[in-house]
């Protein structure tokens, strides 16, 4: 057995050995650093475990407040952490009313339709402040809506919804919006949950070129609430196109409302902002789970707001005169902290797209970018990997400059980096690779754009205020530059951070704090480290690599590999645009890895490609890793929101059940795989 692989049998369950090299340092431009909001290394001095928990109050100084707090960390219901408490403020000012001095004939959105030879809509800070003031009317004196009730949103990406988010925010409602992307159902067992009686939607959205009936969702969300013994009083329609019902379900009488309609009765109307107690909710956001019920991350005013609006001005570098596209969802926490709250609270102009980044073409992003002469970036490595795979040579056919570029919410191959910031970014701008998860409202790793270089495939050390500290299943520290990986957790509460799981703070104590607790009567948020949940690997510069779930791992007789390594190997293959690995039961092994590959277009499926890649594995990893068999699909089973489906792959291999597939964007390629894989 040679040292390496002794090495390999020899960590605890916690960890996991790391085969892959680190990657070299690359420096942001001199350009960028010259303009950078934050250009001083002493921000982490600043930031540090001792200068805690008052260095945030230099984010939360970023905002304005009716009455400033009086305690910056309040621990006594640890680990139910309570932020800036005594302080009184009002998310809606702060991401509008403020502004307007200055800056009223701003855009503070630039909504772009799917269907390109419509207008682009630019939606000045004053007209914001009218459409919000006017349908925060419409909740309080038509739906007799106040501070603390509950609001399930399931919308689209419109316009509409920052609208009504903001619209909740200026009466102190607790807004809950669900990916519109998902099911009626879905809907349901969210509405349920979080106690909501008003339901607000939209009648129809573009997708993929469609016009999609979205009322009937709506319909169903309300007959499953039903079941439940629960009443949704009214359903508040947006009209895509005001004046015109674009659904074919029917409106029903006494329960279905068009807003259009009702804002007629309430022109020129101005609510005040409530001021809020900075610990008052702001938002739900329910963890998706495929299993299981989902998770009410509950969500503070002050901190929330603070953190976002800090990470968005700092990590970000978003200027008032900058144009700022993240093209994510608002569905998502990344569309609430990175399009809606933290870019408004700036003064910024952020963009919001209806559709598919790759509709009608993938040369689709980048003609907007041209357009609105965007010059910030923020996506998912989902929709780059998408648009490396449908269009690698797009991006150099427009006219855009990005200065900075944000990837969110998967660990990004070295390889799909190297693309992103060659092609994509031209050489020119900073990337900011970063981690963090529904439960914490912004960023936890990422590198400072003027300050720390990149590192492709790595999402940095912590942002300042935050530090990661890795631990084995018994406690052990990790070292940094060990080679080795284990639990990454947060040493210390963030003011981003949520309060706990909305009716449920028993689970969010055993998930989140549980484990590593020093002294579960300890009020210290010291004895209280934060389990994220995740995998990571730190190396001896402090940078860390996320693998993934801790659970997203496969151990092979003994050799615990984490799936992100394994994908990122197949991913150096010139001709893979994607990879997803799962685990399939061995009599032997415990499992081995079954590998699913799509490959770029025009290039076909081959016996020997397939070797190629396994051999790739091999090389990069070690013969441990080769997989049982390399699947080459013509595509992956993805979600609306684009993620590859790893559970129906999984089931595939393993003969079980696949479950309902239906709310997959493309079920029909889970036919076609089951017969590649099964012969059936």
């Amino acid at each position: 057995m040679s040292g390496k692989e002794k090495e390999v049998t020899e960590t605890s369950e916690a960890e996991i050995a790391v085969h892959w090299a680190e990657e070299d340092f690359i420096y942001p431009p001199a350009s960028f650093i010259a303009q950078a909001n934050v250009t001083d290394p002493s921000v982490y001095d600043r930031f540090s475990l001792e200068n805690f928990p008052n260095c945030f109050k230099e984010y939360a100084d970023l905002l304005t407040w009716y009455e400033y707090w009086h305690t910056t960390l309040d621990t006594s219901d640890a680990p139910c952490w309570k932020w800036f408490v005594g302080g009184k403020i009002n998310a809606s000012y702060n991401c509008i009313d403020r502004h307007l001095a200055k800056n009223k004939n701003k855009t503070a959105i630039h909504f772009v339709s799917e269907v390109e030879t419509e207008k682009i809509e630019h939606i000045t800070y004053q007209e914001l402040y009218v459409r919000v003031n006017e349908f925060a009317a419409i909740l309080r004196d038509f739906c007799g809506l106040k501070a603390g009730d509950t609001v399930t949103l399931h919308m689209p990406m419109v316009a509409e919804l920052p609208i009504t988010m903001l619209a909740c925010a200026r009466l102190g409602i607790i807004h809950s919006q669900v990916f519109g992307g998902f099911s009626g159902k879905a809907c349901a067992d969210r509405i349920v949950d979080s106690g909501s009686h008003v339901l607000i939607t939209m009648d129809a959205y573009y997708r993929s070129g469609q016009l999609i009936d979205h009322k009937e969702k709506a319909d169903t969300a309300v007959a499953e609430v039903a079941k439940e013994n629960q009443k949704v009083d009214k359903v508040l329609v947006w009209q895509r196109y005001p004046g015109k019902y674009s659904a074919q379900t029917p409106m029903v009488e006494g329960r279905d409302f068009f807003v259009n309609e009702l804002l007629k009765k309430y022109y020129g109307t101005r609510i005040d902002p409530v001021p809020m107690p900075a610990e008052a909710v702001l938002f739900l956001m329910y963890t998706s789970g495929t299993t299981g019920k989902p998770k009410g991350a509950q969500h503070s005013t002050g901190g929330y707001l603070a953190y976002v609006a800090g990470t968005s001005k700092y990590v970000q570098d978003i200027h008032p005169e900058d144009v700022y596209w993240c093209m994510a969802d608002i569905g998502w926490i990344t569309g609430h902290s990175y399009i809606v709250y933290g870019p408004l609270a700036i003064c910024a102009s952020t963009v919001i797209y209806e559709g598919v980044p790759t509709y009608p073409d993938p040369g689709r992003p980048w003609r907007i970018a041209q357009d609105l002469d965007v010059n910030i970036f923020h996506t998912a490595p989902t929709a780059i990997r998408a648009l490396r795979k449908l269009g690698p040579d797009e991006p150099a056919k427009y006219n855009y400059h990005f200065k900075h570029m944000t990837t969110v919410g998967e660990p990004i191959e070295p390889a799909v980096w190297k693309w992103y910031y060659h092609a994509v970014g031209k050489g020119e701008a900073a990337i900011c690779d970063t981690w963090w998860q529904t439960e914490n409202g912004g960023f936890l790793c990422s590198t400072m754009p003027a300050i720390k270089a990149m590192k492709p495939g790595s999402a940095g050390p912590g942002v300042p205020g935050i530090h990661p500290i890795v631990y084995d299943n018994d406690g052990n520290v990790v070292p940094d530059g060990s080679g080795k990986a284990g639990n990454i957790c947060i040493q210390n509460p963030w003011p981003g951070s949520f309060q706990t799981i909305w009716r449920d703070r028993d689970r969010y104590v055993s998930q989140y704090y549980e484990k590593y607790c020093k002294d579960p009567n300890s009020k210290r948020w010291q004895d209280w480290p934060y389990l994220t949940g995740d995998a990571a690997v730190v190396a001896a510069d402090g940078y860390a690599r996320i693998l993934g779930r801790i659970d997203d791992v496969i151990n092979v007789s003994g050799h615990r590999l984490g799936t992100k390594e394994l994908e990122s190997a197949a991913m150096t293959v010139a001709e893979v645009a994607e990879a997803a690995v799962v685990p399939v039961k061995h009599e032997i092994k415990g499992v081995e890895p079954d590998m699913y590959i799509a490959l770029k277009p025009g290039i076909s499926a081959s016996e020997e490609l397939a070797k190629k890649i396994s051999q790739a594995i091999v090389t990069e990893i070690g013969a441990i890793a080769r997989p049982r068999n390399v699947w080459i699909v013509p595509d992956m089973p993805k979600t609306r929101s684009g993620k590859i489906m790893r559970r129906v792959l999984g089931a595939i291999s393993n003969n079980t059940d696949v479950g309902d597939v239906m709310t997959l964007a493309n079920p029909e390629i889970v036919v076609e795989i089951t017969k590649m894989v099964q012969g059936k």
